[in-house]
């Protein structure tokens, strides 16, 4: 499964702050429709994530119902994302 969407660029402070970009509503229930099939524990789905030039292997989080891509350090820093940015993200679930 492919998908693209734009989403903004947030920070999260907890005792692990990460930095996110929460994926839309209607691609929520294709992704959960999809995550008994994929999924490791915990609802968390495996995907290849993309912006812009960047790609890198990640899980989604499940987050109030939807769900959330972290974005690495190193994925901000060469995309030069800050805080608010809107974001394209672009996702394959891993099989």
């Amino acid at each position: 499964m492919n998908m693209e969407f734009t989403g903004e660029m947030w920070f999260w402070r907890g005792p692990a702050p990460w930095h996110f970009v929460t994926v839309p509503d209607e691609q929520c229930g294709e992704l959960e429709a999809a995550a008994a099939l994929v999924t490791y524990g915990w609802g968390m789905i495996p995907v290849t994530a993309r912006i812009g030039g960047t790609g890198w292997a990640t899980s989604l989080w499940p987050k109030d119902g939807r769900y959330i891509v972290p974005v690495k350090a190193s994925v901000r820093k060469a995309e030069g994302l800050e805080v608010g940015d809107p974001v394209t993200v672009r996702l394959t679930v891993d099989a």
